[in-house]
């Protein structure tokens, strides 16, 4: 090989070296940012009314405002174990929620962040019949992630109630 032939080869090697090792330690890839997602505190709802939640307001007769109230527990100790029961159900299944919940990769890389509230309808055995979307996150994929993992609980032999309502929060941080 001839001199000249040897010293562009070199040079060529070089600088493709350097173009290269500039492109490896000025573009890094930019950090990933952390997944959280969980299920939010129980609220307590405000004091119920003998008024019904949704009227009638296209019939000509008047609707009766109220027949008859619910029944309500005959002490004040009674309604308490009441609460505390339903409030440890539904804790519960948030727990076992939790368990099966994922952050759609998809999500995370456009950014998408919201609350989803799940629908459970359980059958006697505790079997999880239907999962519905009672309210939506307003994005598809968070969702139907929220429905997989609700679906993935499997049985819910804890709850005495037949529905429950789990609000899932989806946050990027």
């Amino acid at each position: 090989m001839s001199f000249q032939l040897l010293a562009a080869l070199a040079i060529s090697l070089l600088l493709h070296a350097a173009v290269l090792w500039w492109n490896v330690v000025e573009f890094r890839p930019p950090p990933t940012p952390r997944l959280q997602a969980w299920l939010p505190p129980l609220t307590r709802a405000g004091p119920a009314s003998d008024e019904p939640l949704l009227k009638n307001t296209l019939s000509s007769e008047p609707s009766p405002t109220a027949a008859t109230p619910p029944p309500r527990p005959a002490t004040a100790a009674a309604a308490a174990t009441a609460r505390t029961v339903a409030r440890r159900q539904i804790e519960a299944a948030q727990r076992r929620l939790s368990q099966h919940l994922y952050y759609p990769p998809e999500a995370v890389a456009r950014g998408i962040e919201g609350e989803v509230r799940v629908l459970l309808r359980l059958a006697d055995d505790g079997s999880i019949v239907d999962v519905q979307i009672a309210a939506s996150s307003g994005h598809a994929i968070l969702d139907q992630a929220a429905v997989k993992a609700a679906y993935a609980m499997g049985r819910a032999n804890w709850a005495q109630s037949r529905e429950l309502i789990l609000p899932v929060i989806f946050r990027l941080q």
